[in-house]
């Protein structure tokens, strides 16, 4: 029960990141590495907030605010300065480990004896001992749940149609609208989530570390992956839904492999050896259906 209650948290902490993620990868086709830099810095942000005496639910507002502004500033540089979306991401990356380290003030920040949305006196008083094992489960699926409940609504707005359509410059530009700022508010609105993936982290391992968002891009795609592949035929389902239960599998998968013996230092080549076997595989289902028609 511990090991699917832990692949649960992991899980659902990373499916915020990957909604994030989603917006990048499938709706604007956009390579953003500065993920790695924004997942740490709600972290970094997080961390330095709750010791400054910060209510620890307002530090989610703020972290989410932190990576809107990190992800505006990745989209200025690929469209107003006309840099490669690679390259964006990458140089966005670069600079916000410096950032991150600047908003902490260490590379390593704990805040164990901090009251978190996890662990507070007002939690201890109205929660039930007998729901004490299954609360940060409960907590971190009411924060993925409105997450995803948020994105489906701004999906379904003017502003959401436009990022969907962002690929398609002349319905763009049909309605009016610049295809540059609306790929601009698409990566600040992925960011946004990354940072606050980064910010519920934090609180729930009890503290910063300035090399937690490697990988992070991979993660998040693998999830992504791996849900949208899953659920495809199932076409009920939303999209978002689908990132989400990726998450949750991919954890679980990772999970199995430390379980099998591999050892905890590991956990990157899991990470990347997993990613690599999802990649050909969803290459080679493409290819039959392709062949097929």
């Amino acid at each position: 029960m511990s090991i699917i209650i832990g692949v649960m948290e992991e899980g659902l902490i990373y499916a915020i990141m990957a909604l994030g993620l989603y917006i990048t990868y499938k709706i604007l086709d956009f390579p953003d590495l500065s993920v790695d830099g924004t997942f740490p810095m709600g972290a970094a942000v997080t961390a330095m907030l709750i010791l400054k005496g910060v209510h620890p639910a307002l530090t989610l507002v703020l972290s989410f605010a932190a990576g809107l502004l990190a992800g505006c500033i990745t989209g200025l540089i690929h469209v107003k300065l006309k840099v490669r979306d690679l390259l964006s991401g990458i140089i966005m990356m670069t600079a916000l480990y410096s950032i991150n380290l600047r908003i902490a003030g260490k590379a390593n920040l704990p805040i164990f004896s901090k009251e978190t949305i996890f662990e507070n006196t007002f939690l201890d008083a109205a929660v039930p001992e007998a729901l004490d094992p299954y609360l940060v489960c409960i907590i971190l699926f009411v924060i993925v749940l409105l997450c995803k409940i948020l994105l489906d609504l701004f999906l379904k707005t003017r502003a959401g149609y436009l990022l969907r359509a962002v690929g398609d410059n002349v319905l763009v530009t049909s309605l009016a609208k610049d295809k540059g700022m609306v790929k601009i508010l698409g990566l600040a609105l992925a960011n946004g989530f990354v940072a606050l993936a980064g910010c519920v982290y934090c609180q729930q391992k009890g503290f910063f570390e300035v090399s937690t968002g490697t990988g992070t891009m991979v993660i998040g795609l693998a999830s992504v992956i791996i849900g949208t592949k899953l659920l495809k035929r199932f076409h009920g389902v939303k999209a978002t839904t689908a990132v989400i239960f990726g998450s949750i599998v991919y954890k679980a998968c990772v999970s199995l492999a430390i379980a099998l013996g591999m050892a905890a230092s590991d956990l990157k080549l899991i990470t990347a050896v997993l990613f690599l076997i999802i990649l050909v595989a969803s290459n080679r289902k493409e290819r039959k259906v392709k062949a097929h028609a």
